[in-house]
């Protein structure tokens, strides 16, 4: 294993949730990082957020870990789920919902709802 995996696994590692993203939780820099981020933010999941823009290696070495080529990356328990559009659509259909749930993840299904509700 390279050093840039073997950070890579750490991360996913030792976090329950997280996003490799651009830009930070508190300050996306790109429009998918910040709908994914927002969503989980809104939703009251405490995740560890890894801006790929910092660093290059960590940016190329997340899509070869995943074998997906787009960034934001969402990290369940070690299990990798999707990009924007996969977990835009896993919380309008509740299947992120059943996912954090089936996975001891805290979130607000209150917050989840109104997202599902506002979509609908």
């Amino acid at each position: 294993m390279t050093d840039t995996t073997t950070q890579i696994q750490t991360e996913i590692s030792e976090n329950n949730v997280v996003l490799f993203m651009k830009g930070t939780k508190e300050m996306p820099q790109c429009g998918f990082s910040s709908k994914v981020a927002g969503v989980l933010n809104y939703m009251g999941v405490e995740f560890s957020d890894v801006n790929v823009l910092a660093d290059e290696a960590i940016r190329q070495g997340i899509k070869d870990f995943s074998d997906w080529p787009t960034v934001p990356q969402l990290y369940v328990k070690g299990e990798f789920v999707g990009g924007c559009d996969i977990i835009t659509e896993m919380t309008l259909s509740g299947e992120l919902d059943t996912l954090l749930e089936e996975n001891g993840v805290g979130f607000d299904k209150e917050a989840a709802d109104k997202i599902r509700e506002a979509n609908s």
